[in-house]
């Protein structure tokens, strides 16, 4: 899921002093790109105001600030026939003052998350320091074109509304028909199945080494965060010799399947669900009840019955079962969110679903006018094309079992049935990658963040993927998704010092959140 990171910590890599305990690490000459890539590798970006970029209020205002200019990048939009047909990715820049060391490009997760609306809320506290702040929009993403489009506004609405009861009665049959409908739309509003086809991670990594050479930079220097970790072990195995610094927060395990992170990604739900509720239970008027053991179930009270009645809201809308299970997730992504998630519990309890709507509107992208943007949609196309699918019902009724057993309080209480293949296992694409533990032979010293608690992206997967890159890991103990940059100083001293100056830490590093 897209992450919006506050830039207080932002002064940690203005400084270019280094920091003691630390070794300095210098890293090996770049690779040539192939002849035929030439032409995009030696492109000149025109900058210009970002403002066209702007779907909205909120991004009007955003890339409206001073100091940030916008340009689009052509990449082939398949690599094996780069005389073909191209895509244009969007890219955002902040200039950094004049003792600059390049660029520090960066990517929110997802997949999906808009590198540029990070780059633009980053660049209010790092603009003018020692790095130009870039993000791009992943070839399909939001302002990139082609973008991946498989669902109207209205249907996502519809899509949202619909109760898991209704799909139960009506048979895997009517469900994995219209996941076929959805797959054939998918086709023809994205502008063809070479759109879709050419979407995977692997090829976001060879469009991030063509924008590393626009920038002007011999090497790269990345900041990924959740499934941008993806993009950045795929891109350190791709072109290990390019890269001059990686911090890698909150990772997304490369060796697991698909069914195998959606279960690990569940448990870590329902962990971080029972932290919340624990904490909510030593009030009185907590929403869940003051009995931890219980609050599983007061959710499923709670939540349940919207299955046949979904709650009134505001504007004349409802909310429904689907949409408050997603505001909870969506709410323990960090202990922020927890006051929101207490709140639009009460307020449901007294029956007014407007709380959570707004927190299920905010997780699925819905404007204030209706619209949504296309995260999710490429979220669900590019996990596909990272092998990320399963073309077997049986497996896929399985996999929906196991979920409700790792996730509780995510369980509608209804038969699963004999499982129906969804939208990815019918769209008309072959993987390009599949789940593994990368190789990186020549990558320079790199840097992995992962959080104890983590809900979306659990611990383990960055002890594996530091282990596989031959990373310095760097733990922090808390209950929330990722760490760089969001004011803790033992994390954030660290990534300062290794993107500055190339330290790393002797040993791995322990550092620790404070909860309230």
């Amino acid at each position: 899921m897209a992450l919006a990171v506050a830039a207080v910590a932002g002064a940690v890599v203005l400084s270019s002093c280094a920091l003691p305990g630390m070794l300095l690490l210098a890293p090996p000459a770049p690779v040539e790109p192939p002849a035929a890539l030439t032409p995009f590798y030696t492109q000149v970006l025109a900058w210009g105001p970002c403002l066209p970029l702007a779907d909205d209020d909120r991004q009007r205002e955003l890339f409206g600030s001073p100091g940030l200019e916008c340009s689009r990048l052509t990449v082939p939009l398949d690599y094996a026939k780069p005389e073909g047909r191209t895509a244009e990715v969007a890219v955002l820049r902040a200039r950094g003052g004049r003792d600059r060391v390049g660029s520090l490009v960066l990517n929110p997760g997802g997949p999906g998350g808009s590198g540029v609306e990070m780059a633009a809320m980053f660049a209010q506290g790092l603009a003018g320091g020692v790095f130009d702040i870039v993000g791009f929009d992943p070839r399909g993403v939001g302002n990139s074109t082609p973008t991946i489009d498989c669902l109207t506004d209205a249907e996502w609405d519809s899509h949202r509304a619909e109760s898991p009861r209704e799909t139960v009665q009506g048979g895997p049959a009517a469900a994995e028909e219209r996941a076929r409908q959805q797959a054939e739309e998918c086709v023809q509003r994205s502008g063809g199945s070479d759109v879709l086809a050419n979407a995977g991670t692997r090829d976001v990594a060879r469009d991030m080494d063509v924008l590393r050479a626009a920038l002007g930079d011999e090497k790269l220097t990345y900041l990924g965060y959740s499934y941008g970790t993806r993009i950045g072990s795929t891109y350190a195995e791709m072109f290990p010799q390019n890269v001059r610094a990686m911090v890698l927060d909150g990772a997304v395990d490369p060796k697991q399947t698909g069914a195998e992170s959606a279960i690990a990604q569940m448990a870590g739900f329902q962990a971080a669900f029972d932290t919340y509720a624990a904490d909510c239970t030593r009030y009185a008027d907590c929403p869940l009840g003051t009995d931890p053991a219980r609050t599983t179930a007061e959710f499923q009270a709670l939540a349940r019955p919207l299955l046949d009645t979904p709650a009134p809201a505001a504007d004349g809308r409802t909310l429904s079962y689907s949409d408050a299970v997603t505001a909870v997730v969506a709410s323990l992504y960090n202990p922020a969110g927890w006051p929101h998630l207490t709140k639009g519990l009460a307020e449901l309890r007294a029956g007014d679903g407007t709380p959570l709507l707004v927190e299920a509107d905010a997780y699925y992208g819905r404007r204030p006018d209706g619209g949504y943007g296309n995260d999710q949609e490429a979220l669900m196309v590019v996990n596909c094309l990272d092998g990320n699918r399963t073309t077997d019902r049986a497996q896929q009724a399985e996999l929906q079992r196991r979920a409700a057993e790792a996730a509780p309080f995510a369980d509608p209480g209804l038969p699963v049935g004999d499982g129906a293949l969804d939208t990815c296992a019918q769209l008309p694409v072959t993987p390009t990658s599949q789940p593994h533990l990368p190789h990186a032979e020549g990558l320079p010293p790199t840097l992995v963040i992962s959080t104890t608690g983590d809900p979306a992206t659990p611990y383990q997967a960055g002890v594996d993927l530091a282990a596989a890159l031959g990373s310095r890991l760097v733990t922090v103990e808390g209950t929330q998704h990722t760490a760089a940059l969001q004011g803790n100083s033992c994390v954030d001293s660290a990534v300062g010092a290794y993107l500055v100056n190339l330290t790393v830490p002797q040993e791995d590093l322990h550092c620790r959140f404070t909860e309230s």
